[in-house]
């Protein structure tokens, strides 16, 4: 879905937000260093420096795994930073705002205003079939065309006569009927033997159950799960320098989804058999955190 219409549907999103909470002094939402959506209190300048500040940090620093809000704290109220769906939403609030108040409503309206203007699609306009009625001839031309064709199919005397002289010509030209004859006879096909790949053959893809467990943070892409490094040593072994760049996930729906992976970073999570996995990938498979799904790695 393009931003356009993210935006329509966030900025209404913000305003309500607002017009709850006076104590919101601005909001605005940003994707990849670009504005979707913000509130008429919210300057653009504003925003961008914002943006540009928050993008700094992130780039000197390691990926923040786990972490889904950032607040900086000041003497007049704070600024608070909230990841949901790949979005960032910025909330300028005075001291004096209910935190909590303020959270309920970003973090339950923001998620819901996403996942609905995603399942919009747009409505498909089928064009129909137009048919041209042809007019039906009239009686007289139908009959002046019927007695043409009835007269065409008579033939006259003077072609009966030209069919009996081609006969008595083939007759006496046998010769050259045979040499036409063998002329157009087929030529032999050649057979084509199909080349055989003698290559080694790759043993069939593992398929490993593993559990779902959520994959937030900032900077953490939405198209990436990480498996565990037991599983992924396995694979290794089993395809030794063939590349696995992607892995086939699927749901006990049968849903599936292929995406790239990466080794699971904290070593408490080794050896529990699970997938973490980010809310985009998910919301594709309809399952959740505590549900069982396959892995299969993509062999090249």
């Amino acid at each position: 879905m393009s931003n356009e219409v993210y935006a329509f549907a966030l900025k209404s999103t913000l305003d309500e937000i607002q017009n709850a909470c006076p104590d919101v002094t601005s909001n605005f939402i940003f994707k990849d260093g670009k504005i979707l959506a913000k509130d008429k209190n919210t300057e653009e300048e504003n925003a961008t420096q914002t943006i540009n500040a928050f993008d700094a940090i992130t780039e000197r620093a390691d990926t923040l795994g786990d972490v889904e809000t950032i607040t900086i704290q000041s003497a007049e109220g704070k600024v608070n930073i909230t990841t949901t769906n790949d979005f960032y939403l910025t909330t300028v609030s005075s001291k004096e705002a209910d935190e909590k108040y303020v959270n309920t409503l970003t973090r339950i309206l923001i998620p819901i205003v996403i996942r609905l203007s995603e399942k919009i699609q747009p409505a498909s306009v089928e064009s129909e079939a137009i048919t041209i009625d042809q007019p039906e001839p009239e009686e007289d031309d139908a009959d002046e065309a019927t007695e043409e064709a009835i007269d065409a199919e008579v033939p006259d005397e003077t072609a009966y006569e030209e069919i009996a002289e081609a006969e008595d010509n083939e007759a006496d030209q046998p010769e050259e009927l045979e040499e036409e004859t063998a002329a157009t006879e087929p030529e032999e096909i050649e057979t084509v033997e199909p080349e055989i790949d003698t290559g080694p053959l790759l043993p069939e893809p593992p398929v490993t159950q593993l559990i779902v467990e959520n994959l937030k943070g900032f900077r953490v892409p939405s198209d990436t799960v990480r498996v565990d490094e037991e599983v992924i040593q396995q694979w290794s072994e089993l395809y030794g320098d063939n590349k696995i760049n992607e892995v086939e996930v699927e749901a006990l729906n049968g849903k599936t989804i292929r995406c790239k992976f990466k080794q699971i970073k904290n070593s408490k999570d080794a050896g529990k058999g699970i997938v973490k996995m980010p809310e985009k990938i998910q919301l594709t498979l309809e399952t959740q955190q505590g549900e069982l799904v396959t892995v299969k790695p993509i062999v090249e």
